[in-house]
């Protein structure tokens, strides 16, 4: 019999990690820190693991991981599933998990705190080994309270404060500036925000960061005093009552900025509807850059923050945290403008 044979497992044997290492002719710990994708493996090291857990068809025994204090399974808590942006940062999440061990868990929520709450308790009595967080709605030191307990990157979510736990976001602030000085240099001066109503956002919410951009932005260009910001109710039917009431205003502006492609796009549906052109009658950005927004029939105008890229950031920021990195990051992506017909006007069209 050859060395080969020896190492393989017989029929009835249980494939363990310690059986892994054997065939691979490694360390235990070697074969550890490919499946957790840790930081410094080599290439090599790396195929030769991978060889031997496809040889074996070794799967690691998530109890076993849970009693080790570690599960290879994180959390991503998603808010209002309806936004068109939220695959993109999933994609993200999966790009980076995909050649590691770790696998994630997605639990959809609502604006509800008490709901939010109880899906991360649970996703903690789950042994999650880490939690994701987009567009969290919970206070600050609710979320700190939980870090404690759990690492925690929160994505749509600017705290540069917070110390137990990191945050990943699109420099909303910037990139309201970004949608009115493109507005500003096609000709508008007659430009409003839709955002969401008082009660849907908070201090640090990426609403209110684009608020702030945007009256910045019209500051700069000498329409501070003329910076409205229209409210819109999150739930359906009052949401689309109030856009047809805004369509229909007798001072309707020339050009509007959506705090999210799921308003602007929603607007433009209207818009055609009740006869009001874009851009002709009516120039309209919004924010995110969704799939949706690229379509040929909605061809919207957007800020692209890159949700795939968030994504992606906010796992590998998690993972350092997982694996031990105890100082917070705060980690801001600039934003850029995707240009489209919603925003594009006819040469010699009043624009004021």
């Amino acid at each position: 019999m050859s060395v080969e044979d020896k190492r393989k497992p017989q029929r009835n044997d249980r494939v363990t990690i310690r059986t892994v290492a054997t065939h691979a002719g490694v360390s235990v710990a070697a074969v550890s820190k490919v499946m957790r994708n840790a930081y410094g493996v080599s290439e090599a090291l790396r195929a030769r693991v991978t060889d031997a857990i496809e040889a074996l068809g070794y799967r690691p025994s998530r109890a076993a991981r849970g009693l080790r204090g570690r599960s290879f399974t994180i959390g991503v808590l998603l808010i209002d599933i309806r936004n068109p942006f939220l695959p993109e940062v999933i994609a993200g999440v999966n790009v980076v998990l995909a050649p590691s061990h770790y696998q994630a868990m997605i639990g959809v929520s609502d604006a509800r705190v008490q709901l939010e709450t109880s899906l991360i308790e649970s996703m903690i009595d789950y042994k999650m080994d880490g939690l994701i967080l987009v567009a969290p709605r919970l206070p600050s030191e609710i979320i700190a309270r939980f870090a404690v307990q759990i690492p925690i990157v929160a994505v749509g979510y600017h705290d540069a404060g917070a110390t137990a736990f990191d945050t990943v976001n699109a420099d909303d602030q910037r990139g309201a500036e970004i949608a009115v000085e493109a507005l500003l240099a096609c000709g508008y001066r007659d430009i409003e925000m839709l955002s969401l109503g008082e009660r849907e956002g908070h201090a640090v919410s990426v609403v209110r960061q684009r608020e702030i951009g945007y009256r910045r932005a019209m500051q700069r260009g000498g329409l501070g005093a003329s910076a409205p910001i229209g409210k819109i109710p999150i739930a359906s039917p009052k949401r689309e009552a109030a856009m047809r009431k805004f369509l229909s205003r007798k001072d309707r502006p020339r050009a509007v900025f959506c705090w999210s492609d799921l308003d602007a796009i929603t607007l433009l549906s209207l818009a055609m509807e009740m006869g009001v052109r874009v851009p002709e009658d009516l120039a309209v950005i919004g924010y995110d850059n969704s799939s949706t927004a690229a379509l040929g029939l909605v061809n919207l105008a957007s800020i692209d923050q890159s949700g795939r890229e968030l994504g992606q950031v906010a796992t590998r920021a998690l993972i350092s945290r997982i694996e031990g990195r105890t100082a917070s990051e705060h980690i801001l992506q600039i934003p850029s403008l995707v240009s489209r017909n919603s925003l594009e006007r006819s040469e010699g069209v009043d624009r004021v």
